[in-house]
C-alpha cells in the first residue's frame, strides 16, 4: 500500500520520479504502542534520493494512500518523517477469527512452496559427551528447522558424524590406555589424551563385554577395535542425550564413508582438473582467494592426510546430489573462517553460492551461583548437556538457548532457569498459557457456552488492554516470517514473553467471565486465541505448553 501510494504521488507530480524498484524500507511495530500499530521509514529512505525533506515525502505518501477502511484506520507523520499506521478493528477481528479457524496452522504459510532444505546442526565430534555449547547449537538448529517447516519448506535434519581423523584416534588411544589399566597391564596414557571419567566408563564397558579378549590382538588391531567400540558408544550416548533434549535427526551421516567411497579423492582430482589446486611447502592448497576468502587453504597436509575441509566439500556435494535445494549449517563462531572457503569450493564446482548458508552462534558461558563453570573435554572439567537438562529441565534449556541472538555470547543462568517465578521467562510464558487454560476450565464448570468465534461480537473489545492483546495475538504470522527468513529464532522467545506480559496486564484489568453474556463470549474468543498462539509459539521452540502449573 505504501509503495503504491508513493508511486501515485510521483504520477501526480507531488514527488519526483521514483527509482524502480524502490529501495528497501521497514514496516514494523513502534517501540511505543501509543504511536500506532506500525511505523514505516519509507519517507526517510526516499528523502535523500528525491532531494526532498522526509516530512514532505511522507505527507505526499499519506495524501495518496488508498487503504480500505476495514484495514487501516489512519496514517500520520511523526518525528523526522516516520509514517505511523493504525489498523482498523475489523481487520484485527478477522485475524482473531482466523486464529480459531486455523488453530495449529495459524502462523504457517506456503512461502517455501515445498522446496527441500537440509539443516545440519550439532555435528559435534563423537569424542565425548555433548557439552552445553552443543545444546545451543541444537536448540538454534532445531528451531530454525521448525520455522522453515512453518514457512512451507520440506526440511530434513542431519548430524554429520566426524568418525575419522586425529581426534577419533586420540579417543581410541585414551580408552585403550584405560582398558589396559583395568586389566592390570602397563599403559602410558597419551599426553594429549581425553581425561574425562567417560573415558574410563567406555573402557569399563569394553572390559565387561570383551574381557581380556582384545589383548590377544595385535596393538594396531586392538586399537582399531577399541576405536570402533568407542565411537559406537559415544554416538549412542549423543543420540540419547539429544532425544532427551527433544531433537531427533533424520540422517546421521558418516564422514568415514566419504573417504572409503573415494568421494574425497574424486573431489580433489576434480579441483585439480579445474586448476584450483597447487602444491606449496609439500602441501596441496585450494585457491580460495579466487572466491573471496582472505587466503588460500590447505586441502591435503604435507604428510598426505586430507584436512577436514577436504571432506567438507564432497559432503556438501552429496547433499546437493540428494536433491536438496538449499543447505543450512549451524556452526560455532570459531568456524567462521571456514565459511568462505567452503562456499568458494561449492561455487567452483558449479553450485550457486546463495544456496549454501551458515548460521553462526557464539559460545555459552555457564554460571552456577555466580561462578563460571569451565568446560573442556581434555581436562574432564565440563558440564554435559544431559546434566544441564537434568538440572533445569528440557523446556528451560531450550528456551534459554534460543532466547539470545545466536551471534551474541550468552550466559546461561542456572539459578534463573530453576526459579519458578515471573523472573524466569519460560515459567512466565508457560504460566500465561496455564492461566488461560484455567479460565476456560472455569467457564466450562460454570456452564458458560463455548463461544463461536465467527459469530461473537468482537466490537465489544474496546479497552486498551483488549486491543493490545488482540493486536499482539494476531502478530504471530509476521513474527514467524521474520524469524524464519532472517534465521533469528530468538524473535519467537521475545514474542512469547511480550504476548504473555500483554495477557497478564489484560487479565489484571479485564474480567473474562462477566454477567454480560456477549462481552464474556468476546473475551473468551480473545483469550482462547491467545492460548492457541502461545501454544503454537512454544511448539516452534520445542517447549511444552502446559495446562496446569
Amino acid at each position: 500500500m505504501l509503495e503504491d501510494a508513493a508511486r501515485r504521488a510521483a504520477q501526480a507530480g507531488a514527488l519526483p520520479t521514483l527509482p524502480d524498484p524502490l529501495p528497501a524500507f521497514e514496516v514494523e511495530p513502534p517501540r511505543d504502542p501509543r504511536h500506532g500499530d506500525y511505523a514505516a521509514n519509507i519517507a526517510l529512505v526516499l528523502a535523500p534520493i528525491l532531494g526532498r525533506p522526509p516530512r514532505t515525502v511522507g505527507d505526499a505518501i499519506v495524501r495518496n494512500l488508498r487503504a480500505p477502511a476495514d484495514v487501516l484506520q489512519g496514517a500520520t507523520i511523526a518525528g523526522p518523517g516516520f509514517l505511523n499506521l493504525r489498523l482498523a478493528p475489523a481487520f484485527v477481528h478477522r485475524w482473531l477469527r482466523s486464529v480459531h479457524a486455523e488453530d495449529r496452522r495459524f502462523g504457517h504459510t506456503d512461502l517455501g512452496g515445498g522446496r527441500r532444505v537440509l539443516v545440519e546442526y550439532v555435528s559435534a565430534n563423537p569424542t565425548g559427551p555433548l557439552h552445553v555449547g552443543a545444546g545451543r547449537n541444537g536448540a538454534v538448529g532445531e528451531t530454525v528447522a521448525r520455522l522453515l517447516e512453518a514457512l512451507g519448506y520440506r526440511v530434513s535434519r542431519e548430524y554429520y558424524v566426524n568418525d575419522c581423523g586425529a581426534q577419533v584416534e586420540t579417543l581410541a588411544r585414551s580408552v585403550d590406555a584405560r582398558y589396559l589399566e583395568l586389566l592390570g597391564r602397563p599403559a602410558e596414557f597419551p599426553a594429549d589424551g581425553y581425561q574425562g571419567d567417560y573415558v574410563r566408563e567406555i573402557a569399563r564397558r569394553i572390559q565387561e563385554t570383551d574381557g581380556a579378549g582384545l589383548l590377544e590382538l595385535e596393538p594396531a588391531q586392538r586399537l582399531a577395535r577399541i576405536e570402533e567400540l568407542s565411537l559406537r558408544m559415544m554416538q549412542d550416548e549423543i543420540r540419547s542425550t539429544l532425544e532427551a533434549f527433544g531433537i531427533v535427526f533424520d540422517v546421521w551421516f558418516s564422514e568415514r564413508t566419504l573417504h572409503e567411497s573415494g568421494a574425497v579423492q574424486r573431489c580433489i582430482e576434480e579441483l585439480r582438473r579445474r586448476d584450483l589446486l597447487y602444491e606449496q611447502d609439500g602441501a596441496l592448497w585450494f585457491r580460495a582467494t579466487r572466491f573471496g576468502d582472505d587466503k588460500d587453504r590447505v586441502i591435503v597436509r604435507s604428510d598426505g592426510r586430507p584436512t577436514y575441509f577436504a571432506a567438507d566439500i564432497p559432503y556438501h556435494l552429496n547433499k546437493y546430489a540428494r536433491g536438496f535445494d538449499h543447505l543450512i549449517d549451524v556452526w560455532g563462531m570459531d568456524h567462521v573462517g571456514d565459511v568462505a572457503r567452503l562456499r568458494g569450493a561449492l561455487e567452483a564446482l558449479g553450485h550457486d553460492p546463495s544456496t549454501f548458508e551458515v548460521v553462526l552462534y557464539q559460545h555459552v558461558r555457564l554460571r552456577n551461583e555466580g561462578e563460571a563453570v569451565r568446560m573442556s573435554k581434555r581436562s574432564g572439567e565440563f558440564v554435559t548437556l544431559r546434566e544441564l537438562v537434568d538440572a533445569v529441565g528440557r523446556d528451560a534449556a531450550r528456551f534459554f538457548f534460543v532466547a539470545t541472538n545466536p551471534a551474541v555470547p550468552m550466559d546461561f543462568d542456572l539459578a534463573l532457569a530453576r526459579r519458578q517465578s515471573a523472573e524466569n521467562p519460560v515459567y512466565y510464558v508457560q504460566y500465561a498459557h496455564a492461566r488461560i487454560c484455567s479460565i476456560l476450565r472455569e467457564a466450562q464448570r460454570l456452564g458458560v457456552p463455548q463461544p463461536d468465534a465467527e459469530r461473537a461480537d468482537l466490537t465489544l473489545l474496546r479497552t486498551p488492554e483488549e486491543w493490545a492483546l488482540a493486536r499482539r495475538v494476531v502478530a504471530l504470522p509476521e513474527v514467524v516470517h521474520a524469524a524464519g527468513v532472517r534465521r533469528e529464532p530468538q524473535r519467537l522467545c521475545a514474542y512469547a514473553r511480550e504476548l504473555a506480559e500483554t495477557f497478564h496486564v489484560f487479565y489484571g484489568q479485564c474480567r473474562v467471565l462477566t454477567e454480560d453474556r456477549d462481552l464474556t463470549a468476546a473475551r473468551l474468543v480473545l483469550v482462547d486465541a491467545a492460548r492457541r498462539v502461545l501454544r503454537n509459539t512454544l511448539d516452534l521452540l520445542g517447549v511444552a505448553a502446559v495446562e496446569r502449573m
